[in-house]
């Protein structure tokens, strides 16, 4: 194997953190049993943290970094995966503490890979990536509180999780409403998802009542702080809210109120470390009801060059939907 581009984040002790692309040697690469050639990966909110450092995603250097990934196998040593199958990996510590998506090749565990879905190519999986299969695991964790029905608010709505969590709620008879701070600029796309209904972010973004009007049945929360309180403050008797983000900040400045007064439940989603069961359980399901022709809408076609520019567009709420990196 030759060398091949990675977009690896470095930091040489006590100094700064930097990132960028570069030959990567084969020897770079983890201790791992299978490796696989990435085609493609995609942009998160968490993968811009990681690579800009404004947050301390990365906690191992030099890191190629990407939270996901999805390729070919090229040869395993475990038996249960074997050269040509197809796979993605999302979370599990890839552009952490692993090797990430952002590289042509990658060397994994057996037990993180999941084979793409049939009716997938390898950059729809990536279209869909941790955003979308986080947007599932909040719709099936709505589903299995009992909230099968009824009005829900999408928030962060015109970003990756909140576009296809739109999508997949109205395909599944759903009245969506989508809170975003585009609603002017992104209206139509958003309606053209399935939003129903529009809210302004501003009308959720000020200080929390401890119990405000009910207004919805449930709720998929990627951005989280003042915006989740006031969500939570506005969920009818019964209702569920899956918490899936922290765009806005990672406090929650809210009261015990709706918890105790109306059983509303606050649902947490994890995509990092979700079991694999689970993980099938999502991808099985994002398969069978994602609107592949929608899916499209969302995404944008990128290369890693791309990736610096878009990290400072995504940590801005610049970008819409998803964006797909083609890995060469």
């Amino acid at each position: 194997m030759d060398n091949f581009n990675a977009l690896i984040c470095s930091k040489e002790e006590d100094g700064p953190h930097a990132a960028g692309i570069r030959g990567a040697a084969p020897d770079e690469l983890p201790d791992a049993p299978v490796l696989v050639e990435v085609e493609y990966s995609t942009l998160n909110y968490k993968d811009a943290l990681a690579v800009t450092g404004a947050a301390p995603v990365v906690r191992r250097y030099p890191m190629a970094a990407g939270i996901d990934l999805a390729g070919v196998v090229v040869e395993s040593a475990d038996p249960g995966w074997k050269a040509g199958d197809r796979v993605l990996v999302n979370g599990y510590g890839l552009g952490e503490v692993h090797w990430g998506g952002y590289a042509r090749y990658a060397r994994l565990q057996p037990e993180w890979l999941v084979r793409i879905p049939e009716n997938l190519s390898a950059r729809q999986a990536m279209g869909i990536g941790t955003a979308g299969y986080t947007a599932m695991l909040s719709v099936l964790a709505l589903a299995d509180a009992g909230v099968t029905s009824g009005k829900i608010v999408v928030t962060g709505a015109a970003g990756g999780v909140g576009s296809v969590a739109i999508a997949l709620l109205a395909q599944r008879g759903y009245s969506v409403t989508a809170c975003s701070g585009r609603t002017d600029s992104e209206g139509d796309y958003l309606r053209g998802l399935g939003a129903g209904e529009l809210l302004a972010r501003e009308e959720v973004s000020g200080d929390a009542p401890p119990l405000g009007r009910e207004l919805w049945d449930g709720a998929v929360d990627s951005v989280g702080s003042k915006v989740l309180a006031n969500i939570l403050a506005q969920t009818r008797y019964g209702g569920a809210v899956a918490a899936c983000g922290l765009a806005a900040g990672a406090d929650l400045p809210a009261t015990v109120m709706p918890f105790i007064l109306r059983g509303v439940r606050l649902l947490g989603i994890d995509s990092v470390m979700a079991p694999m069961p689970l993980r099938e359980r999502a991808w099985k399901h994002l398969a069978e009801e994602l609107d592949l022709d929608l899916l499209e809408t969302m995404m944008s076609d990128h290369t890693l060059e791309d990736v610096p520019e878009l990290c400072g567009k995504i940590l801005a709420g610049g970008v819409r939907g998803r964006s797909v990196i083609r890995v060469e």
